[in-house]
């Protein structure tokens, strides 16, 4: 087993969707990954709050075993919000209102002991940030993953393309992937961003499942099937927490692992999307994960005739 790190966002959410809504609750890229990673390993947190971040939050991801001796408190910020609303098309949030807040002025700056950790994700922030972090690496992880929005696409080309040639793998949805790509079809826009620099191109779809692009061969793993989806904020990141604390439990890299990473990281944000911000996860049992990947293998079981 070995230790994974995480760099990014910790947030304060309000969600409304047609079957609730919260205010001010925990989110962000950072806390989705890691509360998710941490069920298979040991997972470094840096990010920043501001002086309203409640000590009930600090002391949730604590409690999983989160080490958050890397989030640093801004004394007199206020801690980055978003605000945004679903529709029955779960697939696609509005963004009502964003607040960077302590986020737009935040310069993480590893402590030694963060400096040769194995496995780096670095989760959706600015690509300039993404790129400092790999930089201050003393040692260069077996595995870097990176995660990126149509924001960055957009408004940070230049230095998103620049951290993509060094890293190994992406987490990108099926919107982004195209956006980057300038490729409609999800097939030749995969490639078109392997072609970046990345080694492996892995395709959120949301309901539909992943995709993922490696050594030119494809994986496609469906999305669990849900009756009762309550709120899609924070899959993805959830996502690529039970994808990367998988490799990191079993310190792979091979094409194989990621496989069955892929199935991992599908059956966490399964539990996601069953209730708001980290609801679900807080009463996740090991033994449930174990179950739902069991049935997520029957699911796409095919026998030979």
């Amino acid at each position: 087993m070995a230790d994974l790190l995480v760099v990014g966002s910790v947030a304060l959410d309000s969600v409304a969707t047609p079957f609730g809504k919260v205010d001010d609750a925990l989110g962000g890229s950072a806390t989705y990954f890691s509360y998710a990673a941490s069920f298979f390993t040991t997972v470094r947190l840096v990010a920043t709050v501001g002086a309203d971040f409640p000590e009930t939050h600090v002391r949730l991801l604590a409690g999983r075993g989160v080490d958050v001796a890397g989030l640093q408190t801004t004394p007199g910020g206020r801690t980055f919000r978003w605000v945004g609303e679903y529709g029955y098309d779960l697939n696609e949030a509005r963004t009502l209102d964003t607040q960077l807040n302590v986020l737009a002025s935040f310069r993480p700056d590893l402590p030694a002991a963060l400096r040769q950790v194995p496995y780096l994700f670095l989760a959706n922030i600015d690509p300039e940030l993404q790129l400092d972090v790999l930089r201050q690496m003393r040692v260069r992880p077996r595995l870097v993953a990176l995660d990126t929005m149509n924001f960055w696409i957009t408004s940070k080309r230049a230095a998103l393309l620049r951290v993509l040639r060094e890293v190994d793998v992406i987490t990108i949805n099926d919107a982004e992937a195209r956006q980057l790509a300038g490729e409609p079809n999800l097939i030749r826009a995969a490639r078109a961003i392997g072609a970046l620099g990345p080694q492996v191109v892995v395709v959120k779809r949301g309901e539909y499942g992943a995709l993922m692009l490696a050594s030119e061969a494809f994986f496609v793993a469906p999305a669990y099937p849900l009756e009762s989806v309550f709120d899609p904020t924070g899959a993805g990141d959830t996502f690529a927490g039970g994808f990367m604390g998988y490799l990191a439990s079993r310190e792979a890299t091979d094409r194989a692992s990621m496989r069955r990473a892929i199935v991992h990281g599908s059956v966490m944000a399964s539990f996601t999307v069953e209730d708001f911000s980290l609801n679900r996860l807080t009463r996740l049992a090991p033994a449930e994960i174990e179950a739902r990947v069991a049935a997520f293998h029957d699911l796409m079981r095919v026998e030979n005739p």
